[in-house]
This record gives structure tokens, C-alpha cells and sequence, in this order.
């Protein structure tokens, strides 16, 4: 490295070292690590080159001050730690979003909420200038997050159908059919003959459990309400659930749970209780996370969605937004389809 092209032994290339190496001007370099237009693709290539010679690392912060961009967004998911880390739901959506912002050269700022408390830090740090966007999913319907990120001024996309008044036409969401995915379950157990269906729901107070309810008196507007018992999306609430409905219900001879989790739980119950899966009791679930289904005893029938799949296209709503990607899509919100996949528990 020739001594021009840095100020002292050991110190950061800067600007002017790539400007000097390549043969062109400051602004040249400039405009080309910003990712800028207007520079022909010959000197493009030359600063390029310079760049990779010199390790040359873009001062991200002086950057920010020019572009107004950060190239970091934040991810808050509505939930404490000990929920986000022992449900796989969110390792899968947080996978598909990392992959999405990392093929944008954009970094991941995780954020979760245990109370009140974390909610005005979540706001403060929004509004202080550190990240281009948020990413907000797992809301209840009591959040006063919406308010908070609204009064923060990024731009956010939602995962999950929002669930105050009129969210649904003023912000951008992706959600999966969750009502058609129920309704798909319910038919299904009808289909086999099954006369006792019960339902075992998640948290209430979420959109997509009181969705999936939904479907479920779609299909069966009549059922007894002592087929319905509430769970709040966990093993732990799969199991209470179950033991409620066979102390009501012993000749329960189906059951829709609202997330693979609460079916797995479900399934312990019956399987203490004596009921032989599918044949005294069939059992289907909701999400298709493949670690829960497949290694449930019996492996689980489930409602299929694409939950990666959904990450990722939140974080390239957002991206799309900012003019990072060269498809414009200008859709508020995204609703994927759901599948049923069979397995041996019913």
C-alpha cells in the first residue's frame, strides 16, 4: 500500500486512499458505496476493485448523516424472552427475515417486550435515529405498541392482521389465511366421521386465535360451547386445555388445536388419560413447525404455513419501501394460503 493511501501505519483507509488507488474523485467513490446512480459501470468496476485492495470499511455512521439511512432495522416481537426462545414459531420467522436483510446488507436489531417499562424503551429507541424501519409481529390486542411506533415515525410492517380498529386498511401486514386454514382442519375431522370435534384455542386476545376459532364455528356454527377451551398457544396450555375438555366432554372424539404446540400438549393428556390417538381421539394442529409435528407421538396432522416464508416477505415489504429492491410492490399487506398435511394423528 503505497503511503498515500492512508494517513498513518495501521489507520483505516479512508475515501481518499480508494479515490487515489482507483483514479477517480471522492464523489466518484462516494456515489459508488452508497449505491448510487449516475457512475459509468467502468469506473464502478475500478472503485469496486480499490475497495476490496484497500479492505476499505464505509463509516457507517458518517454515512447515516448523509443518507439519512442506517442499514438496520428493528425486529420487536410482543412477547418475554422465555416465550420467544422455547417456541421455534419465532426462531422460523426471525430466520426468514435475517435471510431477506442480509441480502440486503441490512442489520437485524432485535427487540423484545416483558411489561409497560419495555414498551417506552422500544419507543424511545425507535424514535432516536438508530434503524430505517420495524418489524412488529405476536401483538395483543391490549398493545400499545401500534400507538408507540406510529408516534416514532419509521416505517413498519406488521406480521399478523391487525387487530385495532381500522389497522387493517392503514398499515402494511403479511398474515397466513388462519380462518380458511381452521375451516380446512374442522372439515377434515368432520370428513372422518368424527361427531365430537372440540377446539383448543391460542391466546385470545391475538388475531390469529380468534381467527382460527372462527373457522372453526364456520364449519360447525352449533357446536357446545363446553367444546371450546381456551390455551394460550403453549404445551403447557395444550395440556390444561385437554384436561378440561375430557372432565367436560369424555366423549370428546376429535380436536382442532390452534398451533402444533397446544396439540403436542393435547396429546400427552390423551395419551395418560388412555385415549389411543386416532383411533378413540383424532388430533390436528396448526403451523406445520416441522421439529414439533413430525416428532409428536403419533406425528401430527397440521395446517401448513409458511412461517420462514412470511419473515421474509415482512422484511421485503419494508425493504420495498425504501426503494432497496428493483420490483416495486405497493400491496398493504400480503395473506398466504394455508395447507392441510396429513399425518397419523388423524
Amino acid at each position: 500500500m503505497r503511503s498515500s493511501e492512508v494517513s498513518e501505519a495501521g489507520a483505516r483507509p479512508t475515501l481518499e486512499a480508494v479515490a487515489a488507488r482507483a483514479g477517480v474523485s471522492r464523489a466518484t467513490v462516494s456515489r459508488v458505496v452508497n449505491g448510487e446512480a449516475g457512475v459509468r459501470e467502468v469506473l464502478a468496476v475500478k472503485v469496486r476493485r480499490a475497495v476490496d485492495e484497500l479492505g476499505y470499511v464505509p463509516n457507517r455512521a458518517a454515512r447515516s448523516l448523509v443518507t439519512r439511512r442506517y442499514d438496520a432495522v428493528a425486529v420487536v416481537i410482543a412477547e418475554p424472552e422465555t416465550r420467544v426462545f422455547a417456541d421455534p414459531f419465532f426462531a422460523l420467522q426471525l430466520r426468514g427475515i435475517s435471510k431477506e436483510l442480509t441480502a440486503h446488507d441490512v442489520q437485524l436489531v432485535l427487540l423484545l417486550t416483558e411489561g409497560r417499562a419495555d414498551h417506552a424503551r422500544v419507543g424511545r429507541y425507535l424514535s432516536g435515529g438508530h434503524v430505517d424501519g420495524a418489524l412488529v409481529f405476536s401483538l395483543h390486542l391490549d398493545d400499545p405498541l401500534p400507538v408507540i411506533i406510529n408516534g416514532a415515525g419509521v416505517p413498519t410492517v406488521f406480521g399478523g392482521r391487525p387487530g385495532w380498529a381500522g389497522g387493517e386498511d392503514s398499515v402494511r401486514y403479511v398474515d397466513c389465511d388462519n380462518r380458511g386454514g381452521a375451516r380446512s382442519a374442522v372439515r377434515h375431522l368432520a370428513g372422518l366421521g368424527r361427531t365430537r370435534i372440540a377446539h383448543i384455542t391460542g391466546a385470545l386476545d391475538q388475531t390469529s386465535a380468534a381467527d382460527r376459532l372462527d373457522g372453526f364455528r364456520d364449519v360447525l356454527p352449533g357446536a357446545d360451547a363446553r367444546l371450546v377451551a381456551e390455551g394460550d398457544f403453549t404445551p403447557a396450555g395444550g395440556e390444561r386445555a385437554m384436561r378440561s375438555l375430557l372432565d367436560r366432554c369424555p366423549d370428546v372424539d376429535a380436536v382442532f388445536a390452534a398451533n402444533d404446540l397446544s396439540a403436542a400438549g393435547a396429546l400427552r393428556v390423551l395419551r395418560a388419560s388412555g385415549r389411543r390417538v386416532p383411533d378413540d381421539v383424532a388430533v390436528v394442529g396448526f403451523d406445520d413447525m416441522l421439529p414439533v409435528a413430525e416428532q409428536a407421538d403419533p406425528p401430527l396432522t397440521t395446517v401448513r404455513q409458511d412461517i420462514e416464508e412470511m419473515g421474509r416477505l415482512m422484511a421485503a415489504m419494508l425493504l420495498r419501501g425504501q426503494d432497496r429492491s428493483p420490483a416495486p410492490d405497493h400491496a398493504a399487506s400480503v395473506v398466504l394460503p394455508t395447507e392441510l398435511v396429513r399425518r397419523e394423528s388423524a
